[in-house]
């Protein structure tokens, strides 16, 4: 068994951590107002990476919620990986040299491809492509503007850009705990070599046990949010599952 890796999300919006339903910012859920003290809960537990989001940033296209995230990167020596708002070689540039491990792309893939590849070839492994899909279509500008690109044509556009991973997330299911697309997100690894990252609507332990039967070895990782915030998934179980750790 390969082992997959959880990531836990840490979504920002003024400052606190919160969880959306759907990508809707006017249905946030505000669980923190410690970004830093969650981070370190976190990292205690023994997470190896964080998810971090700007969602201010994703809605304004550039940073919005530096404090926050300045505090995480400075309270714990855990690897982040940050988006939201993140649009520009310079943006990327700032990021990587504050100390975030692996800088997520997401509106740009679509608007600026160039950008994307150059980024991936100026930062070989600190870049992850973002897909965010409703239906199978790519929607762009924090889940505000829906696209007529199928998710798969766009990961393959960057099949061989040298991206660190692509994440996956199924917006229609993203907050609502119905339990991941394991389907079409499968279809998806299979399709392309870059490492995958499933996000979107784990809900319960058992969601991250049929990935795991499904999946070790064709998906990198997954992101939990809500679950873990509303205690439907305890962490320490989840670590276990995911990673075969005694």
């Amino acid at each position: 068994m390969a082992g997959i890796t959880l990531y836990p999300a840490i979504d920002l919006k003024r400052g606190a951590v919160v969880r959306l339903r759907q990508g809707v910012m006017a249905e946030a859920t505000i669980y923190a107002t410690d970004p830093a003290g969650v981070a370190c809960r976190f990292a205690a537990a023994g997470c190896r990476f964080l998810h971090v989001v700007d969602l201010d940033g994703a809605f304004a296209g550039r940073a919005v919620n530096q404090a926050a995230v300045a505090a995480i990167l400075g309270a714990v020596s855990v690897p982040v990986q940050l988006g939201g708002g993140i649009r520009d070689l310079r943006a990327i540039e700032g990021w990587l040299e504050a100390g975030v491990r692996r800088v997520i792309l997401g509106s740009i893939v679509v608007k600026d491809p160039g950008l994307v590849l150059s980024a991936c070839r100026l930062f070989p492994g600190r870049i992850a492509i973002a897909i965010d899909a409703r239906g199978g279509m790519v929607a762009t500008d924090g889940w505000a503007v829906a696209t007529e690109i199928p998710a798969g044509e766009l990961a393959e556009q960057f099949a061989d850009a040298g991206a660190a991973a692509i994440i996956y997330t199924d917006i229609g299911r993203d907050g609502t705990l119905a339990g991941l697309d394991l389907e079409r997100t499968l279809e998806l690894a299979q399709q392309i070599r870059t490492p995958l990252i499933a996000s979107g609507g784990v809900g319960s332990l058992g969601d991250l046990r049929r990935l795991k039967e499904m999946a070790d070895g064709t998906i990198e990782g997954v992101i939990v949010g809500r679950a873990l915030y509303d205690g439907r998934v305890e962490l320490d179980a989840a670590l276990r599952l995911l990673d075969g750790r005694n």
